[in-house]
Parts: structure tokens; C-alpha cells; sequence
């Protein structure tokens, strides 16, 4: 694999929350998928290469957006492993394949990603981080037969009656409980004279076949609050980039995608500018937090 050359360099330590960022690994001991250009098997790699970049750079954290494996609870451990060589705090969110596995062992995902809850917030240079559970309401990480999966099943059925683009059962939704929550952590934020940078494996803006099920309800929620600075998700390996109002979405690109080229990324937010510096497949993104992008780069 080549080594990965930023679109954008920014060498040295910038104020603000500096986040590296990681989305869909993906790592499995299984042979690529050419036809959809995924090499499971090369994410250990890729990984320890972003891990390396991130060891040598002064970051707060490093964040994976879900997806950590692609199926088979023996594909956890050597990614984990792999993450522990990170000398920075590692925050990880579950993706929708991180579920599967025997069903009897998806409650268990929460606690090998050593979250505290479900959903929860966090607050780190004066940003507060929000951390969503998109795969709450879902067919995949539920128990078979629960009132849980009855429901997630409920919605999929309806929006596939309405041809909604991003009906398929490898997305989900959130609970109006977590909406409601983030609406509260929002109004908290803003009391407390913080902004919120919010997370989830889901895009929620622009409208894809990739998008949570409910994501343009939580979109216009979130892009309504003068305390949310940003959206950042993985699950669509595209990558992508929208704004709704003033607020900016991010859809980072998928880890696993390419036998030899990789993407990764380190942000850096602060209430007033937002940076994405690309690695690999990854676009840059300089952007300030009070209306159109300055500048948005890809190749």
C-alpha cells in the first residue's frame, strides 16, 4: 500500500478540538469483494498507518465512525488491538456492521467499544461532543423477535411503500427518546456557552440512499440550532459533503475501499472554523462556521 499523502497539509498543532478521524474499516480475515472495491483483509494496515500519522501529530482524541469489522465477532479483537497502539484516547461509535454476529452477542458491541451508554455527550476544548446510536432503531441490532426489531421492521416496511431512497435494511433510525435528547444537549450546550459537534455512523445531509431513516428530521433539527457547528458520520464510503443552512455535514470515505490507497482524516474545530485535513482518498475541507464553505477541495 502506498504511503498517504494529504490533499491539504496543516503541519503542527492549531487551537481548537483537533480530532483524528477514522470511518468503516471494516476489517474482516476475508477475501476482497473486488466488485464493490473492499480488501477487508488490507484494514489492519491501513489502520496502523493512520495510527502512526495520528502518534506523531498533538491531537485530543481519535474518533471511529463505526464499522470497525465487517462481519464475524473473531474479526474485533485484532482491530481493537490494532487501535490500542494509538497513544491517543479512542472514542468509537458502532456501525451497522459491527452487529454482525450471533445475535445473542450484539448487546455486547457497546461495551467492547467501551461506551458508557448508547448515546451520550462529552465536552473537550469548549466543544461538546455528541455521540449518536443510529443503529437504535434497526433490523440488525435488535433481538430477533423483540418489540424493538418489530418496530425498526414497521418503518421499513412504510418507507419502502413510499420508495424512500434509503430504505434498506442495512440502515436505521433513531428514537424520537434520542432526538429528543439531542434537542436537550443542545439547548444545555448553548446555555453553557459551548458549541456541539455531533457524531454518528449515519449521514443525515444530503439526502442519500445512505441516510439514516429519519435523517432529514434530525437534519433540520440539527442545522436549526445555533449551538450545532457540524455533522460528522461515515457508512456511505463515497464520502460527501453537504450544508443545510449554515451547518455543515460530512460524510468521511470508507478505510476499507482500494487494495492500495486508503483515507483518513484530522479535524480541527473551533467555534469559529472547521478544518479537514484528507489523507489518501479523503477531500480537505477548510470551512468557516458562519455560512458558505471558503474552501472545499477534492481532487
Amino acid at each position: 500500500m502506498e504511503n498517504p499523502l494529504p490533499h491539504q497539509a496543516s503541519p503542527g498543532k492549531s487551537p481548537g478540538l483537533r480530532l483524528g478521524i477514522i470511518a468503516d474499516p471494516q476489517y474482516a480475515d476475508l477475501p476482497p469483494d473486488a466488485g464493490m472495491n473492499r480488501y477487508y483483509h488490507k484494514s489492519l494496515d491501513k489502520m496502523r498507518q493512520a495510527i502512526e500519522l495520528f502518534n506523531s501529530r498533538n491531537l485530543d482524541l481519535v474518533i471511529l465512525l463505526g464499522d470497525l469489522i465487517d462481519r464475524g465477532e473473531q474479526h474485533f479483537q485484532p482491530a481493537l488491538d490494532v487501535l490500542a497502539t494509538c497513544r491517543h484516547e479512542c472514542l468509537l461509535l458502532p456501525g451497522n456492521h459491527d452487529f454482525a454476529i450471533a445475535p445473542q452477542l450484539r448487546q455486547g458491541v457497546y461495551a467492547r467499544f467501551a461506551m458508557p451508554a448508547r448515546y451520550y455527550s462529552r465536552s473537550l476544548q469548549g466543544i461538546r461532543l455528541l455521540v449518536t446510536d443510529g443503529c437504535e432503531v434497526s433490523t440488525f441490532a435488535t433481538q430477533p423477535g423483540s418489540a424493538q426489531q418489530e418496530e425498526a421492521r414497521r418503518q421499513l416496511v412504510r418507507l419502502r411503500a413510499e420508495r424512500a431512497l434509503n430504505a434498506h435494511d442495512w440502515n436505521a433510525a433513531m428514537s424520537e427518546s434520542q432526538i429528543e435528547w439531542l434537542k436537550r444537549q443542545l439547548d444545555e450546550a448553548g446555555r453553557a456557552g459551548e458549541k456541539a459537534l455531533v457524531l454518528g455512523h449515519y449521514p443525515l445531509h444530503p439526502f442519500t440512499d445512505h441516510c439514516l431513516w429519519n435523517g432529514k428530521e434530525v437534519a433540520s433539527m440539527l442545522a436549526a440550532h445555533p449551538a450545532a457547528l457540524a455533522h460528522f458520520s461515515g457508512h456511505d464510503h463515497r464520502g460527501g459533503y453537504g450544508q443545510l443552512g449554515t451547518m455543515p455535514f460530512i460524510t468521511f470515505c470508507g478505510m476499507v475501499d482500494g487494495e492500495a490507497e486508503t483515507a483518513f482524516a484530522i479535524a480541527t474545530v473551533t467555534a469559529q472554523a472547521l478544518t479537514i485535513e484528507g489523507f489518501g482518498r479523503q477531500p480537505s475541507l477548510q470551512l468557516p462556521q458562519n455560512g458558505a464553505p471558503a474552501n472545499f477541495m477534492t481532487e
